[in-house]
């Protein structure tokens, strides 16, 4: 695996990983971020996890990165004053005053992890381990050892988490062979094929192509995340309101659709052609769940100086609170399989013209016909209702604030300040929010035609943008946003909640 962004800043010196000795202690370098061990992992786990999937396949991202994060909550909790590990309950250990020792149980449980989720790139666990010197053999379980801890912690995550209902294995069917993992177990079938559209009130899969001649057809990607176990509470109890103007219309024959369902599409293609270089450079990145909401702990971690031990907390927890409400999310939308703008658009306009963007670098034109426009990005490949984004977004900015304000002991003010994230603020390699005249993923070349420096003043405004942005991108109706942020909201209140008690050490056993 060729050097990522990470390893590079590891290499000059930004978050490097320094030996102390060859016999597995390590803390990071003088002046350098505390989140070394962190960092590394990250480093090596990206690529390989966007090698499998895009940056905007949230259930996979949110699956990959909260298993880990939670091995590492796991493997530092030994070392903490009061906290218990989730998975496991491994006592308390001594650090003798650094960091070493989580370092290393945070390396070795990633191991363990990585393993487990991605096994086809064993080698690259290996060499992640190499690369700071450990011995990725050392398979000792004594937990008065990192070693041990983080074998163990790692295991334990392990455990409990290959049959959680999310079909990591592709056994969950019963199969012995030829499994699929991740694949549906649950008899998910959509009402509409790509080709056929047969009610035009629930989703269709869109059609795909690489621009050679190759075409595909959506599948709804991990229906049964609505049946996986969450972390923070027991069974989805919470339902958005019906999608009234989405059912606006009548399920077959003739459409006929009613004035709530053109409405709202026409709100979509309003926004569209109302874009500015801005919401379009938003609208990418909130599509990009690594960038947008990793970047964003990154930047208050580094800017609030927080620990080693903060660090793997407030990641564990933000994870947590957006793959928690992803499962009450993805319950929902297959609860109300919604239909998306670009299929209701082409029902209401049709053959007809309508004034829309003209797709990359066309502008706003006069002459597409209803049944051939699509969004400014992509539209995901799940059910419309309600927006994914919006409640992750706001599960991730709810829980922080909380996290911020409670443990770190910062003011309410305080805890919700996001100002200080600015082009220029991290190392270049992360530079995601400095937008250079031409740098649009979507209109290379074109937007934005000027400067663009992205950024929030609260976390609270980054939550509202986010939502928004989804509309501007024209694959959610505005009702789906408020929708998504009332699921997000309380989730994050729970999860941190429930966080907060293994943080205290007060969580009563089998919680």
């Amino acid at each position: 695996m060729k050097q990522s962004a990470l390893l590079r800043l590891a290499v000059a010196g930004l978050a490097p990983l320094a030996l102390c000795s060859t016999a597995h202690a390590f803390e990071c370098a003088p002046g350098a971020p505390n989140i070394c061990a962190p960092a590394t992992v990250i480093d090596f786990t990206v690529e390989g996890l966007l090698s499998t999937v895009a940056p905007g396949d949230a259930p996979l991202i949110l699956r990959t990165t909260t298993l880990i994060t939670a091995s590492w909550y796991d493997a530092i909790a030994p070392y903490s004053e009061n906290a218990v590990g989730v998975h496991s309950n491994l006592g308390r250990l001594d650090t003798g005053g650094g960091d070493s020792e989580r370092n290393i149980a945070i390396m070795y449980a990633s191991h363990e992890v990585l393993n487990s989720l991605m096994p086809q790139f064993s080698a690259d666990w290996d060499a992640m381990m190499g690369a700071v010197g450990l011995d990725p053999n050392d398979d000792s379980t004594d937990v008065s050892t990192p070693v041990g801890v983080g074998n163990v912690a790692g295991a334990a995550v392990v455990a409990a988490r290959e049959h959680d209902g999310m079909n990591q294995l592709g056994d969950e069917d019963g199969s012995a062979y030829f499994k699929r993992p991740y694949s549906d177990y649950t008899g998910y079938a959509p009402v509409n094929s790509a080709e056929q559209l047969n009610n035009p009130r629930h989703w269709q899969p869109d059609t795909l192509t690489n621009g050679s001649g190759i075409f595909s057809s959506q599948q709804f990607v991990t229906p049964q995340l609505g049946v996986t176990q969450p972390f923070s509470y027991d069974t989805v109890t919470r339902m958005a309101p019906k999608p009234s103007k989405s059912y606006a219309v009548n399920p077959s024959g003739n459409p006929h659709p009613r004035q709530q369902y053109v409405a709202q599409a026409n709100e979509v293609l309003d926004a569209q052609v109302a874009l500015t270089d801005r919401q379009k450079l938003l609208a990418e990145f909130f599509d990009n769940k690594i960038i947008s909401l990793g970047f964003s702990t990154l930047a208050a971690s580094f800017y609030h100086h927080l620990s080693l031990e903060q660090f793997v907390q407030l990641d564990y927890l933000v994870n947590v609170a957006s793959f928690d409400t992803a499962i009450t999310i993805w319950n929902n939308k297959r609860h109300y399989d919604a239909v998306r703008p670009f299929t209701a658009i082409g029902v209401i306009y049709g053959e007809d013209t309508i004034t829309a963007w003209g797709g990359p670098g066309q502008g706003i034109v006069d002459d597409v016909k209803g049944n051939q426009w699509r969004p400014y990005l992509q539209s995901a490949n799940h059910p419309e209702y309600p927006s994914a984004s919006a409640s992750f977004c706001r599960a991730h900015a709810t829980s922080t604030k909380l996290y911020l304000e409670n443990v770190v002991g910062m003011s309410p003010a305080q805890a919700n300040d996001l100002s200080f994230w600015t082009p220029g603020f991290l190392p270049p390699d992360f530079e995601v929010l400095d937008k250079q005249p031409g740098s649009s993923i979507i209109e290379p070349g074109v937007v934005p035609a000027y400067p663009v420096a992205l950024g929030w003043a609260t976390w609270d405004e980054f939550s509202d943008d986010c939502g928004m942005s989804r509309l501007w991108a024209g694959v959610h109706f505005l009702d789906s946003i408020p929708a998504g942020q009332d699921i997000g909201d309380p989730i994050g209140v729970e999860a941190y909640s429930w966080l907060k008690s293994h943080i205290d050490g007060t969580v009563e056993s089998g919680n």
